[in-house]
């Protein structure tokens, strides 16, 4: 009775904006740090300054890549080009890096003073699949999943995490590519035909098309229900909870 094909024997979510309300987080901390950039860059070149669309450019451009593609991205968008950098690179650095990493340093302060909210309806339904015997891992582009599990109260709830740290050492591809859900369900043991995913960006859902999941689940939390079908969910809802009385026999 969880809106799953018979047979599924695994749960792979991604972390936020389907279990964590983190999305709202991340996409704050980008707006700012990206604002930031393009009001210096502005004052230094002459061109007119356009904040970052906290909506249409984090959908867009961001919204579940790893950090380092998210900025690629945005700054293609806007036509710049700026030195990769390296990993270690500061926070104040020009470079791809350095405002992935100055992202990342907005998002832990944040998390650090406000705590982290979870989806009551999501893990209530990750109790049901595990109840139900199911596997359940988090698939994550995020380099700080199991701190955002463990601030949530909700790590123990899972059998793997998938983070950005599983991403660096394996040399996975990040979403919209399906490596990471992949690795998910390797991990748990489980074939991806006899796994369902569970996302709320666009590029999650497109990755879990591309694994050739047994269910791809859209969670809209944004308006954009037409488009996480387009981009590959087979179901979409608005919550989690929404599953937990569905025969999913497909």
């Amino acid at each position: 009775m969880l809106g799953l094909p018979d047979g599924t024997q695994a749960c792979l979510f991604d972390l936020d904006g389907v279990l964590t309300q983190t999305a709202k987080v991340h996409a704050k901390a980008w707006k700012q740090m990206f604002d930031e950039f393009l009001q210096a860059r502005a004052k230094e070149t002459g061109e007119p300054f356009v904040p970052f669309d906290e909506h249409a450019d984090y959908d867009e451009h961001v919204d579940g890549l790893p950090r380092a593609d998210g900025v690629r991205n945005f700054l293609a968008s806007r036509g710049i080009t700026l030195p990769e950098g390296a990993d270690d690179d500061s926070p104040d650095a020009t470079t791809v890096h350095g405002l992935g990493n100055r992202k990342n340093q907005l998002v832990l302060a944040i998390i650090d003073r406000d705590g982290v909210q979870v989806y009551d309806g999501s893990v209530a339904y990750v109790r049901a699949a595990r109840d139900a015997g199911l596997r359940c891992a988090v698939v994550s582009s995020s380099a700080n999943a199991r701190d955002v599990l463990q601030a949530a109260g909700i790590l123990d709830l899972f059998d793997h995490v998938v983070d950005g740290h599983t991403t660096q050492e394996q040399g996975l591809k990040g979403k919209p590519a399906p490596d990471t859900f992949l690795a998910g369900a390797r991990a748990v043991g489980v074939e991806p035909a006899r796994a369902a995913v569970y996302e709320d960006a666009l590029a999650g859902v497109q990755a879990g098309h591309a694994g050739r999941f047994g269910r791809v689940i859209g969670v809209d939390r944004a308006g954009q229900a037409d488009a996480l079908r387009e981009h590959g969910a087979d179901v979409v809802v608005e919550d989690l909870s929404e599953l937990l009385d569905t025969d999913g026999a497909a």
